[in-house]
């Protein structure tokens, strides 16, 4: 969703929210995140520091707060997990899975296939037009999904809509069945030191790692570039010795909080009445996704010997920094969870547009 200015707080319709201070409105954000987040933390969901913010950016977004988080901050906050997951990564663990390519192909493929086809679903019933349930039932990261669809005629407000409300409801189910697991609780290790001082040399490392991703990806125009390419030049670089990733906790604490806002912000009155006709649907929609995922990801712990929670966050159709942020607070297999996480993601950023295509020859419509 292309991100708009915010209204002046004295705007027309404006709810009472709206007509607060903008600075105002922010403290009130943070303010609720933290409350959510120490919430949360009780109940002993993993990624509290995510889910805290993204609920928060929610209800501060139908309550007419009309707040939007800008660009970078964004991006750089996709850079901090992306360099996070990195320091999770060897080159040596993910030569081992390249060695299981038949069992990552047949699980990206199947997720791909999956969403897709419900997606023809939805435009064959004429509840959306074609190409935007298609972009919308993309598993393929809400965000660039989102940019990506506006170019290929889909309607960017309902593809918004589809994209982030089924990361909302991947990322909860997660921490919830993280949770009945057994993964530790909360968004952070237990006995973490907040303030603690990183080493200079790493930190500054680290820093550069990110804000060179975010300028990369701006410069060539790679979807998800500010998350895939910490990833995988952080990853290199650390397994070769040529640098070390520090993240302060606090710095990390303060990105998940920025991709919560990103996503919950999102949803805004005008945005949910836009989509109100075709919600219930989309809603059924993303639960049959959601728990075929499930299915698949059963046969990857009957057949392939994977742990159930890895199992079912490597083949979960959310976002993928919102996946990688529940992944690093609980203990999964990280490598196999973003390795899958990752191949998917960069499939149908590279194929969507032909594979939309394809399906499109099934929906019933032209253009």
């Amino acid at each position: 969703m292309t991100p708009v200015p915010s209204d002046p707080p004295t705007a027309p319709g404006a709810t009472r929210l709206g007509r607060m201070p903008v600075a105002l409105r922010w403290l009130l954000l943070a303010a609720m995140s933290l409350v959510f987040v120490v919430l949360l933390e009780q109940t002993g969901l993993p990624a509290a520091l995510l889910l805290g913010p993204m609920l928060a950016g929610i209800l501060c977004g139908l309550g007419g707060a009309r707040l939007v988080l800008p660009g970078l901050p964004y991006r750089f906050a996709q850079a901090l997990v992306g360099c996070m997951v990195a320091d999770s990564l060897s080159l040596p663990v993910l030569q081992e899975i390249a060695g299981r390519w038949p069992l990552f192909l047949g699980g990206v493929v199947s997720v791909i296939a999956v969403a897709m086809g419900l997606g023809v679903l939805l435009a064959r019933a004429r509840i959306l037009p074609g190409t935007t349930a298609l972009w919308g039932a993309s598993p393929g990261g809400a965000s660039a999904m989102t940019l990506m669809s506006a170019q290929y005629g889909a309607d960017q407000r309902l593809v918004a809509v589809m994209q982030y409300t089924r990361v909302l409801i991947v990322a909860s189910a997660a921490a919830i069945i993280a949770r009945e697991l057994g993964a530790p609780a909360g968004g952070s290790a237990p006995g973490t030191h907040w303030f603690v001082l990183p080493q200079a040399v790493p930190f500054v490392a680290t820093m550069a790692l990110a804000v060179g991703a975010v300028w990369l990806s701006e410069w060539i125009r790679i979807p998800s570039g500010p998350l895939l390419l910490p990833i995988f030049i952080g990853t290199a670089l650390q397994d070769a010795g040529f640098m070390e990733i520090d993240l302060p906790p606090l710095m990390l604490a303060l990105g998940y909080a920025a991709i919560g806002w990103g996503v919950g912000l999102r949803f805004d009155r005008p945005v949910i009445a836009h989509a109100a006709r075709a919600l219930p649907r989309v809603l059924a929609m993303i639960l049959v996704l959601v728990a075929i995922c499930g299915g698949l990801a059963a046969l990857l712990v009957r057949f392939a010997g994977i742990d159930p929670l890895s199992a079912y966050l490597a083949t979960s159709p959310g976002g993928l920094d919102t996946v990688a942020v529940i992944a690093a607070s609980t203990k999964v297999d990280v490598a196999f969870v973003m390795a899958m996480q990752t191949a998917r993601a960069v499939i149908v950023i590279l194929f969507g547009p032909w594979i939309t295509r394809i399906a499109m020859r099934w929906t019933g419509h032209r253009g």
